[in-house]
């Protein structure tokens, strides 16, 4: 990536764990996806294994991937300190996340101990590294409720505005089955000050309302159809007329798919779909009703601009009484 002119803006860059590139190196991306994911809500399912780590990357790169953004947050097992390695060996770019998830997946001690300065974590994780590993997170990851959004997410997406203030980082959002994404975008960017691109709605594949879709794109959030090998969802079916939907009414570029893989059950090394999925039989059937050209920017065109940002320069300050631990 070019530098920027003497004193000029940065320009747009994505934040990989080895670090900055243009967003126009991106290639084909799994805009949400998991290879570290551990949570007391998922017992017996954790992905903590670094070899079927590798063996998953090595068969997403096989189908034509290369880049894919984990969503794994704060304290749910991120295997930051792996990722490079993972990253040099696949030759796939590998995004990293901070942020939180809904409290249920952690220990009231953990909440206890990052409560109080939340949004210096994140900045902290965005600009100077994860925990002692130096590995940079490339976006910030929170979510929502069914249908609503509780204390927790409200005090948890507070700290992310504040962050993406700091640093221009992207917010990813869990929508529980694909729920309340109005109550997330009224929250974020109407009381927040969040610009909508700066949003992603994750999960709208679980609850196919158009009329939501159409309202979440025509304020300007990137919506996340990223699911493919949850067989379980009976909505998949009708994925393709929600895409076709959104694309006929001129919001194309607003849309990311991802494959959101969170068991060890589902990794295609593991007899699953898994990442790979997401390019081949997915990939082809979205092709078939919209046609190679839009899914391939979905795939490519989208992300890059996504999950670009103009990262600073200057370290943020304005932290409370204490930078929150990491890991």
């Amino acid at each position: 990536m070019s530098p920027s002119p003497a004193g000029g803006p940065a320009a747009p860059a994505i934040r990989t764990v080895l670090g900055d590139i243009s967003p126009a190196d991106l290639g084909i991306c799994d805009a949400h996806d998991h290879l570290f994911l551990r949570s007391p809500q998922l017992p017996g399912q954790e992905l903590d294994d670094a070899g079927a780590a590798a063996a998953e990357l090595s068969a997403f790169r096989a189908a034509g991937g290369a880049a894919v953004i984990q969503w794994t947050p704060y304290g749910m097992g991120r295997g930051a300190a792996e990722l490079p390695r993972l990253a040099r060996e696949s030759g796939v770019r590998i995004v990293a996340a901070t942020g939180l998830h809904q409290a249920a997946h952690y220990t009231p001690e953990v909440l206890e101990r990052v409560r109080a300065d939340l949004a210096g974590l994140f900045v902290s994780e965005l600009t100077e590294g994860i925990g002692g590993t130096g590995i940079r997170a490339g976006m910030i990851k929170v979510a929502g409720g069914f249908h609503g959004l509780d204390r927790h997410a409200r005090h948890t997406m507070a700290a992310a505005a504040e962050a993406q203030r700091a640093t221009g980082a992207v917010i990813g959002v869990h929508l529980e089955l694909g729920t309340g994404a109005p109550d997330v975008l009224d929250l974020l960017c109407g009381e927040w000050g969040v610009p909508p691109d700066r949003v992603i709605l994750g999960h709208l594949n679980r609850s196919p309302d158009l009329v939501v879709h159409r309202k979440a794109a025509e304020a300007g959030a990137y919506l996340a159809f990223d699911g493919p090998s949850r067989a379980h969802h009976a909505t998949d079916w009708r994925l393709p007329d929600a895409l076709a939907a959104l694309a006929d009414a001129g919001h194309g570029e607003r849309i990311l798919l991802g494959g959101d893989t969170t068991t060890a059950g589902a990794r295609s090394v593991n007899g699953g779909p898994g990442m790979p999925h997401l390019l081949g039989r997915h990939r082809e059937r979205l092709e078939l009703a919209l046609g190679a050209g839009l899914v391939t920017r979905f795939l490519t065109a989208n992300p890059a601009r996504a999950f670009g940002a103009d990262w600073p320069r200057a370290p943020y300050t304005d932290r409370g009484p204490g930078r929150a631990p990491t890991a």
